[in-house]
């Protein structure tokens, strides 16, 4: 039984990193912002500044070509694209309006093709040029 689920563990293991670094990374850079900003014009911004996202975005890039690089291609872009779109939904899930759902599906096919193609890029240059997982 327990050997069963070493097994398991082991094949989900390359996803379940990225996915938890994807869940990390959003809470430390956008999960703590949930202030719109109000100007003078009565135009309102955000709730993330330009900033916030750009360092989710290297850090992701990070970990993603950490994971390529040691040839987890599959578990770089399935695990980060899970992680992300699961931190999307629970912090926009209590949008009344509804429109969370198209801003959650827009971050999971984003974060896909990137992911993928980060990845194979990585992979190509980091394998020199052989095969890709992805």
């Amino acid at each position: 039984m327990s050997q069963g689920l070493f097994v398991r563990v082991r094949l989900l293991g390359p996803a379940l990193l990225p996915a938890a670094v994807s869940l990390g990374a959003w809470a430390a850079w956008l999960g703590w912002d949930q202030r719109r900003d109000v100007h003078a014009d009565g135009t309102t911004t955000g709730p993330y500044e330009a900033w916030q996202v750009v360092g989710l975005v290297l850090t992701l890039l990070a970990a993603v070509c950490w994971a390529a690089a040691r040839r987890q291609v599959a578990g770089a872009v399935l695990g980060t694209t899970a992680g992300l779109t699961v931190a999307a939904y629970y912090d926009w899930s209590d949008d009344a309006g509804g429109l969370y759902a198209v801003g959650v599906g827009m971050v999971m096919v984003g974060s896909l093709v990137v992911t993928t193609v980060v990845s194979n890029v990585i992979a190509s240059v980091t394998w020199g040029g052989g095969r890709t997982a992805a």
